[in-house]
């Protein structure tokens, strides 16, 4: 299982700034997650975010310490990876996996991994990069993006995993040019949830004066500061605007503001 931070912000900063009083105790569930991590950051880039990811763990790694304090961004993902048994610890498994202007972290696991395959356009099969599910969970969001837009493709894709699959979680987080998007659900009968108990798989959010914060639990998350994004719900927040909404989706047919 991994763990999940994503944030956006008024203006750009380093990602020390943004993340602040998050940084170090993100930094510090490493030491469990630490079969790798990635960051995807705007950064000013007009081709797509920045993605510096590495196999080793986060905490005592100079090439994390220095993205965080590196180039300001307005708006990135970050993500701590606990590899799945028998899914190597390689470049090609670490997230976020990335196309164009989209990037993507999931924190979980679906069996059997290539279970969506046959929903999946074969030319972006084709250029699978390594094979873990959450590759191919992308990949099933990226096909149905050629097509539609983001809440609906990832409520379609969960969808799809829930009905061809066994799973664990399908949190994850989206990041576009417009906007960075969270998704929760979670199989409270699975193994990992029975094992890890009721708030593992937790999505959580807060909206500051200048910066929205969406986290994976194991941070401090003080109950009146955080809000729980619920089970098979969107959160979207918008780069331009830090407008917050949350998309109840069968499919995106409901949508309330924050």
């Amino acid at each position: 299982m991994c763990r999940l931070l994503g944030v956006v912000t008024r203006v750009p900063v380093p990602l020390a700034t943004a993340l602040d009083e998050l940084a170090v105790p993100f930094t510090e569930l490493s030491h469990e997650h630490h079969d790798g991590w990635g960051i995807a950051a705007w950064t000013g880039q007009a081709a797509g975010p920045r993605i510096v990811k590495d196999t080793a763990p986060a905490a005592g790694s100079g090439l994390w310490d220095e993205t965080l304090t590196g180039p300001p961004a307005d708006a990135a993902l970050l993500h701590l990876r606990l590899a799945s048994p028998g899914l190597p610890v390689v470049p090609g498994n670490t997230h976020p996996f990335t196309a164009g202007t989209f990037a993507f972290a999931h924190n979980g696991f679906f069996a059997p991994y290539d279970a969506l395959d046959d929903l999946i356009d074969a030319d972006l099969l084709a250029g699978a990069a390594g094979d873990t599910d959450s590759e191919r969970y992308f990949l099933r969001v990226l096909t149905l993006l050629r097509d539609t837009d983001p809440v609906d493709a990832l409520a379609r894709t969960a969808a799809d995993v829930r009905a061809r699959a066994s799973y664990a979680s399908l949190n994850c987080l989206l990041l576009t040019e417009q906007a960075l998007y969270a998704y929760a659900d979670e199989d409270p009968a699975s193994e990992p949830s029975r094992r890890r108990g009721p708030d593992f798989f937790r999505l959580r959010y807060r909206i500051d004066g200048d910066r929205v914060v969406v986290a994976s639990s194991g941070l401090p998350q003080p109950e009146g500061e955080w809000s729980v994004l619920p089970y098979r719900q969107i959160l979207e927040i918008r780069r331009s605007s830090l407008r917050v909404s949350v998309h109840r989706v069968a499919y995106d047919s409901e949508v309330a503001e924050a």
